[in-house]
């Protein structure tokens, strides 16, 4: 057993010094590792919010925002059915949570509950259209009086969705801020919790989280205000202007009269050529560009607002119909503010607007602070681990320390190879580790003194003793992976950090503390044949 054909120790070696190649990077400053040969890995493990500093933020969908917005739309929805089925309709109102409406010839009664039946779409509540149907809405109807409410499920899953949608938007929009490794995570139903390691402008991030971004084009209400106080008209909306906010205009609310930012193809910032101000530059896709195309063409001669995120920023006239699929955003920005539009543009509209319910902000000394601690418990916890082995088991103990340093060399390697961002956790999981990894070489050498004293040769106790712990040694790593495995399923953040440092340090573990250790020993026994086992 403590044979090693030149081919296996060959591969056991090469595994040791490919980890240590790729851990190197973390020992090198930045411009070091950026001057290294391409054919060398160059990829460090990035620091956690807990290390380097940066912002972590709670965000909450605000779900009266989202149900405001839903039942808007199906004013206008139920509007346009009825308008376009020329049924006459009476005491269209929104109750709160749903609309209602009154038919007065009782003969087009089923036909209008017919067609707004239609409205109420089956929703699926699981992953990957795997779950349960439900239905928006429920339809009822009470003579000539018919109520849509939301349903429950509908409802949930509504802000399920808008969640999940805000999720990735967020993700788009953080990326394009150039940071390293952000956290973006669904917590509750609700609540999405976002962490931005390294970044320096925590109020810059706050802007563009908080900047639903949405961007639509509507049409106008024929009648519009003369002054304040005045009534709005049904199936309109009172929007403020954005540079002047005394200024209302009446914009329609039916998805026919709008055309969503949602179909936007790409936003660059640029400059107006006769102001030299910054400006954004968008395109439609083909089938926004087609929408665009539509409403234009059927409504020449007719106002229209350009809104973004609830306020007018312009109302121009519609002279001829607009097929290019492209257009320009004006107003008072700065380059920045250009520049961000343009990127929460592009990521696309949040589907709801979200509050920050929860703020902190780790400092950079803070987050270097974290880590000298973190580098100082593992040092003594390394040196502490060291002399106890040394103490404890003499030449076998440095052994044991030797394959301990190739444990954290493959841990390190491994984390870097894959990207992996280090946090507190992380650090506690390594040096974890670094006690269960000398436990599997504490079972290997016990059990060959227990060998010793029942007068086996050296040589015939230590293979015994390799043999006989072996089984031990994967029973104990075994289970405390499935614990991994555990943690890192059903946990999140710095719990699931925590448990792929972990994970990773039990595979290493029982590949350094029983192949690397063995190997070792072996080589001592072939360079000094010795006579007694020196434990």
């Amino acid at each position: 057993m403590l044979h090693f054909s030149k081919l296996k120790a060959f591969v056991i070696i090469g595994v040791v010094l490919l980890a240590g190649l790729m851990a190197m990077p973390n020992l090198l400053a930045e411009k070091s590792r950026e001057a290294l040969p391409n054919f060398l890995p160059s990829q460090a493990l990035t620091l956690g919010l807990d290390l380097q500093g940066g912002s972590h933020i709670l965000l909450e969908v605000d779900v009266p925002s989202l149900k405001d917005t839903l039942e808007k739309q199906l004013v206008g929805d139920i509007r346009l059915r009825l308008r376009d089925a020329k049924i006459r309709y009476v005491n269209l109102k929104r109750t709160g949570n749903g609309a209602n409406v009154t038919i007065p010839e009782v003969a087009r009664a089923d036909e209008a509950f017919t067609i707004l039946q239609g409205l109420s779409q089956p929703l699926d509540t699981g992953l990957f259209g795997q779950g349960v149907q439900v239905q928006e809405f429920n339809v009822v109807r009470n003579g000539q009086n018919i109520s849509l409410t939301f349903s429950d499920g509908g409802l949930e899953t509504r802000i399920g969705r808008a969640v999940q949608q805000s999720i990735e938007v967020l993700g788009v929009r953080i990326n394009e801020l150039g940071t390293t490794e952000p956290t973006i995570q669904r917590q509750g139903t609700d609540r999405i919790l976002v962490q931005v390691p390294g970044l320096q402008d925590p109020a810059r991030l706050k802007a563009l989280l908080g900047q639903t971004a949405v961007l639509q084009f509507r049409l106008l209400c024929d009648n519009q205000p003369q002054g304040a106080g005045g009534a709005v008209p049904l199936g309109c909306e009172e929007l403020a202007d954005k540079e002047n906010p005394g200024q209302m205009y009446w914009v329609q609310t039916s998805r026919s009269a709008t055309v969503d930012g949602e179909d936007l193809n790409d936003a660059q910032t640029g400059f107006d050529q006769r102001t030299n101000e910054p400006i954004v530059n968008f395109r439609f896709n083909t089938g926004g560009a087609q929408r665009f195309c539509r409403l234009t063409q059927n409504n020449v001669g007719r106002p229209f607002a350009i809104v973004l995120d609830s306020e007018v920023i312009s109302a121009p006239r519609i002279n001829e119909q607009i097929c290019g699929g492209s257009g320009q955003i004006s107003g008072d920005f700065s380059t920045q503010e250009a520049n961000d539009l343009a990127i929460v543009l592009r990521s696309g509209a949040l589907p709801a607007k979200l509050t920050i319910v929860e703020e902190r902000t780790v400092g950079p000394s803070l987050g270097s602070d974290s880590v000298r601690a973190g580098f100082v418990a593992s040092i003594i916890g390394l040196v502490g681990v060291l002399i106890f082995m040394v103490v404890s088991y003499g030449l076998f103990g440095m052994f044991a320390v030797l394959a301990l340093l190739a444990n954290l060399m493959m841990i390190l390697g491994t984390l870097s190879f894959l990207g992996a961002t280090l946090t507190l956790p992380g650090i506690a999981g390594i040096v974890l580790t670094m006690g269960m990894a000398v436990d599997s070489n504490v079972l290997v050498f016990e059990r060959i003194r227990e060998e010793v004293a029942n007068g086996r040769s050296p040589l015939n106790a230590i293979e015994t003793g390799f043999r006989m712990a072996l089984a031990t040694i994967l029973d104990a790593n075994i289970t405390t992976l499935i614990a991994a495995v555990i943690l890192f399923g059903m946990g999140s953040g710095p719990v699931r950090g925590f448990a792929v440092t972990l994970g990773i340090g039990i595979v290493a573990t029982v590949f350094t503390a029983y192949t690397v250790t063995q190997l070792i020993i072996s080589g001592w026994i072939r360079l000094s044949r010795p006579k007694v086992v020196p434990l």
